[in-house]
């Protein structure tokens, strides 16, 4: 049985994701960011890991038929579809610290928080700080070395289709900064999807 559910702005989900199973994620409005992790079921201590990831593909970025890694250097899951093409590997989740840094805003919605409460449901622990891939999220590094996230590049119902190579537990955070061009101003909801 297909399963769906739709995040409201700057809330967050948790699920399960069986091997072989295919989760689409879409952006229902467009420029909405989409904070992703996940977790082998019957061993929590093997994650998601963007850098691994990085270092495995020798890139920044991913494709259809690249491989997301784990920790410990194993396929976590495949890229299947993807009808943006930018998405991130290099930032943190923000946190309530980011928006009083950054901001000057104290006690705000975060990905970190979200992460926390989606995966609590499955007696996963809070680390201290979550390292996703970041969907629809759209980094600029100029040749100069700085860095920028600039409004995503994801339009009204775009989406990527992610396979699992083992039983998963996932999360997924409507990231809800509305303070910078992260999410275009304006936090939107996530829609997913079980295929």
């Amino acid at each position: 049985m297909k399963q769906k559910w739709l995040i409201p702005a700057t809330q967050g989900l948790g699920f399960k994701l069986a091997q072989g199973q295919v989760v689409r994620v879409s952006d229902v409005e467009g420029e909405q960011v989409a904070d992703f992790v996940a977790y082998r079921a019957d061993d929590t201590s093997e994650r998601l890991d963007p850098s691994v990831t990085m270092d495995a593909l020798h890139a920044i970025s991913v494709k259809p038929g690249d491989l997301i890694y784990s920790n410990k250097y194993r396929p976590l899951l495949t890229v299947m579809a993807d009808t943006v093409g930018r998405h991130d590997l290099i930032n943190s989740a923000c946190r309530p610290e980011m928006y009083e840094v950054l901001y000057n805003k104290q006690n705000h919605a975060s990905c970190y928080q979200n992460l926390n409460k989606a995966l609590d449901a499955f007696h996963i622990p809070a680390p201290d700080q979550h390292y996703p891939f970041n969907l629809f999220m759209n980094t600029v590094i100029e040749p100069s070395g700085q860095i920028s996230v600039e409004k995503p590049l994801s339009k009204q119902g775009d989406y990527i289709e992610l396979r699992a190579e083992m039983d998963l537990i996932a999360a997924i955070s409507a990231c809800p900064c509305e303070e910078s061009t992260c999410n275009g101003y304006k936090c939107t909801s996530i829609k997913v999807e079980i295929m």
